[in-house]
């Protein structure tokens, strides 16, 4: 135990030998997928499959200076950003939150769940700059939002904050047995949970509308899932629901204060050896797969391409539930694609005991991506 510690805590204080940008992903199809890559800490494993007409689901793992500063901290970051609505928030998200922690963490000297916080705030307050600049010609961007998922990894501890409804998931060794139980490490906001609609009435008391069944889905205001998101303008300041946003977007009343959250729930993990790896993933993914089943999969099955296998297997799971062959569903183009599945993202970052002396490898800087061009006319 002591020997993982000191590799984990190795990593978040030495400097490592550079940022290099991986673009050695490749591209089937709607499927964009990162078999197998090196980061800090082990092997992680990546994929990402587009069902939107533009993908919304944007994602990235940066491993290496978790700062500014040479002095650190290091570590590995992992960001999932689900955007709705479209893919403007979540591309934002993409481009400036790793930014902001590292800007934070240089002024702080160090990790933490406080460093993470600030950079979520600094990341919502400069989306909304862009609603605010936008707004004017496209009055739209106000209805764009995302959820927001964050890892990470440094000096033995890991840090999970989010917004919205993707997943973290630890794979954790049980010493009698060997196998692998599920521990879900990331709180969900999303008003289909009891615990969630009870949050928004205790928040919303003089609303008893605050959260809708329609079409037998919740939805806060009728309109939205989430409970917390990036973005989302329209339902977090007055001025941005109004004319000329569509009227199927605007509230019948003035809003006295914000509907939805951007504040993220973050909480603190002290890794221990039996801790082998984290399973990073949209809701698409969690829609389809159990998570336990998710980790079953990535314990019984080879390192080299298990995102890929996750996100396979959700989509025979979709297919199966409209009764329909996997082969049938592979056939379907983008946009039409979401009537059977949501866009799906699933990193996987096992968390290696033997790997000697992570520091001295190289700095990794790699993004999911799809086919985000639009349809041909």
């Amino acid at each position: 135990m002591l020997a993982t510690l000191m590799k984990l805590l190795s990593a978040c204080l030495w400097p490592s030998s550079g940022r290099s940008v991986d673009s050695s992903g490749k591209q089937d199809g709607l499927l964009w997928y990162k078999d197998s890559g090196q980061h800090l800490l082990g092997d992680f494993s990546m994929a990402v499959v587009q069902a939107n007409n533009l993908l919304e689901d944007q994602s990235q793992v940066e491993s290496g200076p978790l700062s500014t500063l040479d002095s650190g901290p290091y570590g590995t970051f992992i960001g999932i950003y689900d955007g709705h609505g479209g893919p403007e928030t979540s591309r934002f998200v993409n481009d400036h939150l790793f930014q902001h922690l590292k800007r934070f963490a240089a002024e702080h000297g160090s990790m933490s769940m406080d460093v993470i916080r600030k950079a979520y705030e600094a990341t919502e307050e400069g989306f909304l700059g862009v609603v605010t600049k936008q707004w004017p010609v496209k009055p739209l961007i106000a209805a764009v939002g995302s959820c927001c998922l964050v890892g990470v990894i440094c000096g033995g501890m890991l840090y999970i904050a989010n917004v919205g409804d993707s997943r973290a998931v630890l794979g954790r060794a049980m010493k009698a047995t060997g196998e692998a139980i599920a521990l879900q490490l990331s709180a969900e906001h999303n008003v289909s949970i009891e615990s969630v609609r009870q949050e928004m009435h205790s928040l919303h008391p003089d609303d008893s509308h605050i959260v809708v069944l329609k079409h037998n889905v919740w939805r806060v205001k009728g309109l939205i899932q989430v409970s917390r998101s990036i973005g989302d303008m329209y339902l977090k300041k007055a001025e941005f629901n109004r004319e000329p946003l569509y009227t199927k977007y605007r509230l019948r009343e003035p809003i006295k204060r914000p509907i939805l959250s951007g504040e993220p729930s973050i909480t603190e993990h002290e890794l221990q050896p039996q801790d082998q790896f984290l399973i990073f993933a949209s809701d698409g993914l969690w829609e389809q797969l159990s998570n336990q089943e998710a980790v079953d999969i990535v314990q019984n099955h080879p390192r080299n391409g298990i995102a890929r296998r996750l996100v396979k297997t959700a989509m025979q799971a979709a297919a199966k539930k409209r009764e329909m062959r996997y082969s049938d569903l592979m056939k379907i183009e983008r946009g039409v694609r979401r009537h059977f599945h949501d866009d799906i993202t699933v990193v996987v970052i096992y968390l290696d005991t033997n790997v000697v002396s992570s520091a001295k490898g190289p700095s990794l800087s790699i993004r999911g991506r799809g086919m985000t061009f639009p349809k041909k006319l």
